[in-house]
């Protein structure tokens, strides 16, 4: 039994604790199912899930930069027939709250995501992408307009009863403004940030690397922007947050809480370490032995009060 309660509420799901993993790097839960326990993590966010199944965007589809990734998957999944009958059965038997990231090229394939998987067993709720920015629709089409995200929450509430979280873009002005659109419409927590949209560049023959031309960068690179965006958001918001963007350790992740956000996900690290996002559950707990915290959502938003 631990001596430091780690659980945290996020909306309508109770998590054990506050470590989640980020949707696109942690596939359907069981590719990881061989490195440690997967059910020790407080949740699970799916890989994308959109009505069909979706190839992706042509190669090259990532390539490293310096302390960051570049990524344009394009969304790939198996679909929703085939998320259903071949990888929710193993989400739902896991001890840990499952998350599905749901996708789309416009309202109605959100719909009929989130209306179908509301009447599964396993599914714990849902994370809209409105933010990925190495599509060409849907996306982050929505996610860059209040009104527009807002008419997609709502039509999405009208379809749940289920926790709805949005994820939202950096790639804008003013994160805060989608957020408290999404609020009003009937969100039950935020999920922030996705990738900043970025580049890279041959020398040698002057084209894009990606064959996308476009993709997001992740990874230690956007910490601190994405650092900034958790602590605005959560400031002017009064919603539950997932905080994201670059965290590889415990410190990390201590540093989203103190920001606002109630819980982390682990992202690019999953890719450089498969075990990262258990370790840093670890070293969470062990911090917070260290320091006499008896439990950990007493951390969140304390760097507002200076």
């Amino acid at each position: 039994m631990s001596k430091v309660d780690l659980s945290v509420d996020l909306g309508r799901i109770k998590l054990k604790n506050p470590v989640l993993v980020s949707s696109g790097t942690f596939g359907y839960g069981r590719e990881f199912g061989d490195f440690f326990d997967v059910g020790r993590l407080g949740g699970i966010v799916t890989k994308a899930i959109s009505p069909a199944p979706r190839e992706g965007n042509p190669p090259p589809r990532t390539i490293e930069t310096a302390a960051g990734l570049l990524n344009a998957i394009g969304l790939e999944n198996c679909g929703l027939d085939a998320f259903v009958g071949e990888k929710l059965p193993y989400l739902s038997g896991l001890d840990t709250a499952v998350i599905v990231n749901v996708a789309g090229r416009c309202e109605d394939d959100y719909v009929k995501v989130v209306e179908r998987l509301t009447g599964e067993e396993g599914v714990d709720g849902f994370e809209i992408n409105i933010s990925c920015p190495n599509v060409s629709e849907g996306g982050i089409e929505f996610g860059t307009c209040p009104e527009t995200a807002a008419r997609l929450t709502a039509a999405l509430r009208k379809k749940t009863d289920k926790e709805l979280i949005i994820k939202l873009s950096p790639n804008v002005t003013d994160t805060s403004l989608i957020a408290l659109a999404v609020k009003d419409a009937g969100a039950d927590a935020l999920s922030l940030v996705n990738t900043y949209r970025g580049m890279a560049i041959d020398v040698e023959t002057g084209r894009p690397v990606l064959g996308n031309k476009t993709g997001g960068l992740s990874g230690p690179a956007i910490k601190p922007l994405a650092l900034y965006q958790v602590y605005q958001v959560s400031f002017k918001v009064n919603l539950p947050v997932i905080g994201m963007g670059g965290i590889v350790s415990a410190g990390d992740a201590m540093e989203f809480i103190f920001a606002g956000a109630d819980a982390v996900s682990v992202g690019t690290a999953n890719l450089v370490n498969p075990a990262s996002s258990v370790e840093i559950l670890e070293g969470i707990e062990k911090y917070c032995i260290d320091r006499g915290i008896g439990r950990v959502s007493d951390c969140s938003g304390r760097s507002h009060k200076f």
